[in-house]
């Protein structure tokens, strides 16, 4: 379970796509070989079955490699291997007739004809579907298929095959053509989709946080433009009046230290505000968050009238741990619990698709690992000024929980609020994802 599990588990979907799409392809030799190669032992006598058996093995090796290769080029990770490509093509035509002619003109044997045909078609077949990976154009993929219907029909008759026989043929290779080609480029367009809406989500994640970014700016530009300009006016005209020695210098220099301190406070004011989070408000983001993201997000038990900084330490811990669901793993489900219980509260966040051993996870020393960030640390500062404990790590396979416990005060007795409605449009809220990540 620990080595290929975790091998598995710890790859991204699009990854995961990917893989599965590589080992696909990685099948198809075995296959060939085992459906048009090796049934020409019971057909054809000794040599003509392995010429056959060489013939199609290394075919099906060079279109192996030649899938492996493309399929990097449809990543970006190298150029298309145009000699590859020529060199697969040329072989599939010529060992395709090769195996006909030696299939037809060798030694007889009890079904020299069937045996040919079955290697003409197959050789041709994924040869042409192999090569429709290098192919974006679907009208460029349909002209090839039929090209290969032609082209087989064309050479059977002049090989001694009837044209009927011929005929048949050319159906069928346009019918496991057609099939192979098809199968390559949804392959293909299978894997960049996923990869595509990986991006995109990436890309929604990093909007949300330089929107934040642009809040807080615009924020602060509203403070500080004003009163700066204002500070500069006034210390401009302390200037011009103490330099004519008159003493309403003085008044406007107070001036300026009642606007700079006035000043002072509201950068704290607008900071605080950053700083802080309202847990009722972050619980209603983080579900609108992840429900936007594809994610089927559940928040139970919210609480209201808890201490302002134990609902600033919880709202963060949401923040903190819905950009984790966001931007790491494959979550398909997150649940959100709050609970108070024998003078405590209790915020839990468990989501699925946790890769490894968890997402963005970190021992309990209240120290982040290296390498991983420094969200689930501040976390733990935080929480340690309201005397809270944070813990945090897989809870089975591909789970991850996130626990964070905070003592209540004596007379602090919170009231229950309802759940915010499922799929219900939230209230904006000011800090949706945190700039921070574990």
């Amino acid at each position: 379970m620990g080595g290929r599990g975790g091998w598995w588990r710890g790859k991204s979907t699009p990854a995961k796509v990917e893989t599965y799409t590589r080992w696909s392809f990685h099948t198809f030799p075995f296959i060939e070989v085992a459906t048009f190669a090796l049934p020409a032992f019971g057909y054809v006598p000794a040599p003509v079955n392995w010429i056959l058996f060489l013939l199609v093995s290394a075919h099906s090796a060079l279109a192996a490699v030649t899938a492996s290769l493309t399929l990097d080029w449809t990543r970006g990770r190298r150029p298309l291997p145009v000699r590859l490509l020529w060199a697969l093509g040329t072989a599939t035509v010529v060992i395709a007739v090769v195996s006909l002619v030696v299939a037809l003109h060798g030694p007889r044997g009890a079904d020299n004809g069937a045996a040919a045909g079955t290697v003409f078609v197959g050789v041709l077949s994924f040869g042409i579907g192999t090569l429709a990976l290098a192919v974006r154009e679907a009208r460029r993929m349909v002209f090839g298929v039929l090209g290969a219907a032609v082209g087989a029909g064309a050479v059977a008759v002049p090989a001694g095959v009837p044209a009927p026989g011929a005929a048949v043929a050319a159906g069928a290779v346009v019918l496991a053509a057609g099939f192979f080609t098809f199968t390559s480029a949804f392959s293909v367009w299978l894997l960049n989709a996923v990869y595509e809406l990986d991006e995109a989500r990436e890309t929604r994640a990093r909007l949300a946080v330089a929107e934040e970014r642009l809040r807080f700016g615009r924020d602060l530009h509203d403070v500080m433009g004003r009163n700066l300009a204002v500070v500069a006016l006034k210390s401009e005209l302390a200037v011009q009046l103490a330099r004519r020695g008159r003493p309403e210098a003085v008044e406007q220099m107070i001036e300026v230290q009642r606007i700079a301190r006035e000043t002072q406070r509201e950068v704290r004011e607008v900071v605080r505000g950053y700083r802080e989070a309202d847990l009722r408000t972050e619980l209603a983001g983080a579900q609108g968050v992840l429900t936007a993201a594809g994610i089927d997000c559940e928040v139970s038990g919210p609480v209201t009238g808890l201490p302002a900084e134990i609902q600033s330490a919880l709202g963060w811990v949401v923040r903190e741990a819905t950009t984790n669901v966001l931007r790491h793993g494959d979550a398909a489900r997150c649940a959100v619990s709050l609970r108070v219980a024998e003078g405590r509260v209790t915020l839990t966040v468990e989501n699925d698709g946790a890769p490894g051993t968890g997402t963005g996870s970190s021992t309990d020393t209240g120290t982040a690992e290296p390498g991983r960030g420094s969200g689930l640390a501040g976390l733990r500062e935080r929480l340690r000024e309201v005397d809270g404990v944070l813990r945090a790590g897989p809870a089975g396979d591909d789970l991850f929980r996130l626990t964070a416990e905070v003592p209540l005060p004596p007379d602090s007795v919170p009231e229950r609020a309802p759940a915010p409605e499922p799929g219900g449009s939230p209230r904006p809220v000011p800090h949706p994802v945190s700039e921070v990540t574990s």
